[in-house]
């Protein structure tokens, strides 16, 4: 009877004649009943299935004997019959029995590990937990082993985790019955991307692969972006921003009042797409405040805002220059300015001082839209003569100063001229000669004039009415002269038939 390291001796043949051949298939030779010296036969050949096979088993002990089940020649001298061992592709055995097995276990085909699915490609966004499946059927004594690829490191082997990470397990569903491993990655972080590979430790090592893609939402980069910035009008700007994230984030820009954007004077555009906005000649309807906005398809979409500010000295508009307003009423002038930085607005009367809050004067100023615009009005109460003459808008700020005239004249109601003529008569009656009545026509017309001058009258209304107090006064004149020289001629005749009477009665006398 050999020793039993014979036995052993078979089995390491037994794995050199089918080492290098993944596809092997491990069949459990015929055993003969019996006794007596047999030995341990060694042989490789083809199963009538087209699989290799290799045969181990007690046979007539026969030097250079027939091989086994596939009929390739050589036999080795061993313990006789007292049973057959199976020695799996690795070196392991996998199947014993006694002397006497029963002839319906003979030729019992026993496979090696296969994937029975394929690893999912997985996308998830930094930050979560991800888990990788790998599906094993007849994994048997080998083992299945977890490796990053890229990072040529080794993360699990069976139960245990090789890798350092702590955000790193393995777990195996023990009921499953393809016995699927699973890779556990929580918190997943941008270098965990990568393929990952299953690996089952067969002779020629078996192997799949799964990707994992790790996306990163955008993220702006506040040391690489333009901050608000201050300009003066006509001066070009440019504003940046820089953004990070997987895939690559792309940039628009936008105004945060959804206005458009004034590129240049010829190119004017609802949004701008890039890393750079460039403004040419920039004016004061450029300001305001600008996004920056970055998406990749992953959420949230971020964006940073830039509030562009524009400088340049302040501007009146005064829509009315001259303004009338009757006595006793209240009346308000305005101006509208426009400036930026905001600028310091006032009135004045003339060169006078500042005009305050008071009984007399009401000072509003009301901010517009866009905010360099500001509305000023000053209204003034219970308007008299005494309010008339020139007042002033003014508006400085650090760029410059400016300022506006507004003329306020006072108007009164309107009186008719019968009052004066009135008085003309009354004067005119009283003094009785054609002198007086002239001058009085004259102070007449004169007066008329005066009360048109301080009353603002009409003028053409003013002499309208002299002109007919003087025809007035010119009939009465007229008639006046005809019967004086009537009384003239009547007492001239009187005056000659006298002197004739008187001559007759004298020469009769004599």
């Amino acid at each position: 009877m050999l020793p039993p390291s014979w036995h052993l001796i078979g089995a390491l043949l037994v794995l050199a004649a089918t080492a290098g051949d993944s596809t092997n298939k491990i069949i459990l030779p015929q055993i003969l009943n019996g006794g007596g010296i047999g030995g341990i036969g060694i042989a490789s050949g083809k199963h009538p299935s087209g699989s290799k096979t290799v045969a181990v088993g007690a046979v007539p002990s026969l030097v250079g004997g027939a091989g086994g089940a596939g009929g390739g020649g050589g036999a080795v001298a061993g313990s006789g019959g007292t049973g057959s061992t199976v020695v799996g592709s690795n070196g392991v055995i996998v199947a014993g029995g006694g002397a006497n097995v029963p002839t319906s276990n003979l030729n019992i085909v026993v496979e090696e590990p296969e994937f029975t699915e394929y690893i999912e490609n997985v996308t998830v966004p930094a930050g979560r937990n991800v888990k990788l499946g790998c599906s094993v059927k007849n994994l048997g004594s080998y083992k299945v082993a977890w490796m990053h690829f890229e990072q040529s490191a080794i993360l699990t082997v069976h139960n245990h985790v090789i890798t350092r990470n702590p955000r790193i397990s393995v777990t195996h569903d023990k009921h499953d019955r393809h016995r699927t491993w699973y890779l556990h990655i929580n918190n997943v972080h941008e270098e965990d991307r990568g393929r990952y590979m299953c690996q089952i430790n067969t002779v020629t090592a078996k192997t799949q692969f799964g990707y994992l893609n790790v996306v990163v939402p955008p993220n702006i980069d506040d040391s690489l972006s333009s901050s608000d910035v201050i300009v003066r009008e006509g001066a070009n700007i440019s504003l940046r921003c820089r953004a990070s994230g997987s895939p690559r984030p792309i940039i628009k820009w936008k105004r945060d009042d959804n206005s458009r954007i004034a590129i240049n004077k010829n190119h004017i555009v609802n949004e701008w797409e890039g890393d750079t906005l460039e403004i040419t000649r920039i004016s004061r309807l450029d300001m305001g405040a600008y996004l920056c906005i970055a998406s990749n398809g992953v959420p949230p979409t971020v964006s940073k805002r830039i509030k562009v500010s524009v400088d340049f000295p302040p501007m009146l508009l005064i829509p009315h220059q001259l303004v009338g307003a009757p006595e006793y009423s209240n009346v308000t002038i305005e101006c509208f300015t426009e400036a930026h930085p905001t600028s310091l607005n006032y009135w004045t009367r003339g060169e006078g001082p500042i005009i305050h809050d008071s009984h007399k004067y009401k000072v509003e100023a009301t901010i517009g839209l866009p905010a360099y615009k500001t509305h000023m009005k000053l209204t003034i109460i219970n308007v008299s003569s005494g309010d008339d003459g020139i007042y002033k808008c003014v508006a400085k700020n650090p760029r410059g100063e400016t300022d506006g005239i507004i003329r306020l004249y006072v108007s009164y109601p309107q009186t008719t001229a019968s009052s004066g003529l009135y008085s003309t008569d009354s004067h005119w009656g009283e003094n009785g000669n054609n002198n007086n009545y002239a001058y009085g026509g004259s102070d007449s017309t004169r007066s008329i004039y005066a009360q048109d001058k301080n009353k603002t009258q009409n003028p053409l209304l003013a002499n309208g009415n002299a002109n007919e107090a003087d025809a007035e006064s010119n009939g009465g004149h007229k008639s006046s002269m005809a019967i004086a020289w009537l009384f003239v001629v009547i007492s001239t005749l009187l005056l000659t038939i006298r002197s004739a009477v008187g001559s007759s009665l004298s020469v009769s006398l004599c």
